[in-house]
């Protein structure tokens, strides 16, 4: 018996990473879509298939974690939409590539190299600054006087010091080059229409490090890009009619819960705490991709299990962190008093 065209144990096998990406998306403003292309490669979806389904997918779950930030302020819309145009052109460049490349038969294995490189990066990356953070936390408090959670990085300071004309002003007062901000947009947009991904792995960090607006703006405003990017993919795609409906479906379903919990744990759990979970996530997505392409190459079926149990068990392993963490703070919330002052409201 089949519902939406998937078997029972494929159901649920998406809702359940659904809810999991969700959860990754609504709290990193990133890393959760670019699962699931994998996902769908190792279970044998053609790469166009796999691709389309995921950018679908992605807009789906941008739009319900966006929400849920645009209820705290934390979007920039002004800059999202500044964003779009260089987002929209590089889509349909990475779109036609991917399609250029299954013609030639050479898809799967092209997008799989570029997978197992791009996580490895962005994960080790990921790592090494959670660990240089956690060693500079101890080595004086006195850089830490002028530091808040609305500071940008050095990098971003010194970029947005050279005024290349036309500058920006945008919604928290600040300036930026709208060379910048295009070439954020379009080499993000490249990635999403290649990779099938939101891209806010990489469209989050380009927003904090290269463009310079706090944190929590990057990102609600990278969940703004991926829904105009997965809005965008999900449409060009749909046309080439490569779009799996029911697994869109199915995953979304698991989604739309996981993303609302995952935003409503940013308000509760220090970022810093499961950042270094999210660097050693990637590097094991990039070995199951890794172990996924070379069960082609060597005809060995035992390495795509190996590489599908790493993909699903590295995810489980940062969701359960991640709620691990929100329960331990609501907890905390509960215990502690409330600070009311003498003569308040009852």
């Amino acid at each position: 018996m089949e519902l939406l065209g998937l078997t029972p144990e494929l159901l649920a096998l998406f809702v359940s990473f659904g809810f999991m990406v969700g959860v990754f998306f609504g709290f990193f403003g990133m890393g959760g879509s670019f699962l699931v292309t994998p996902a769908l490669l190792i279970l044998g979806y053609p790469a166009p298939v796999a691709i389309g389904s995921s950018m679908a997918f992605v807009f789906g779950t941008a739009v319900i974690a966006t929400l849920k930030h645009h209820d705290v302020g934390e979007v920039d819309y002004k800059l999202g939409a500044l964003m779009f145009v260089g987002i929209a052109l590089g889509i349909e460049a990475g779109k036609m590539i991917v399609l250029f490349l299954d013609q030639l038969g050479q898809a799967e294995l092209v997008v799989g190299i570029a997978y197992v490189l791009l996580l490895a990066a962005i994960g080790l990356i990921f790592t090494r600054n959670a660990l240089k953070g956690n060693g500079d936390s101890d080595e004086s408090e006195d850089a830490e006087v002028t530091t808040d959670g609305d500071d940008i990085p050095e990098i971003a300071t010194k970029i947005k010091s050279y005024n290349i004309p036309p500058m920006v002003t945008l919604t928290d007062g600040s300036k930026a080059s709208m060379w910048t901000i295009s070439g954020v947009g379009g080499g993000v947009g490249v990635v999403s229409g290649f990779l099938g991904v939101g891209g806010g792995f990489i469209r989050m960090p380009a927003i904090y490090y290269l463009i310079g607006v706090s944190l929590t703006a990057a990102v609600g405003t990278s969940l703004f890009g991926a829904l105009m990017s997965g809005a965008v993919g999900a449409f060009t795609y749909g046309l080439s009619g490569v779009i799996d409906l029911g697994v869109v479906t199915a995953l979304l379903v698991g989604s739309a819960l996981g993303a609302r919990i995952g935003s409503a744990s940013t308000a509760y759990v220090d970022e810093d705490d499961v950042t270094i979970y999210f660097g050693i996530m990637l590097l094991l997505a990039s070995t199951a991709v890794a172990f996924g392409e070379l069960a082609t190459w060597l005809e060995m079926p035992i390495l795509d299990t190996v590489s599908f149990v790493l993909l699903i068990g590295s995810s489980v392993f940062v969701t359960v962190v991640i709620l691990y963490y929100g329960g331990v703070a609501l907890r905390k919330r509960k215990v502690t008093p409330p600070t009311s002052t003498p003569g308040g409201d009852d």
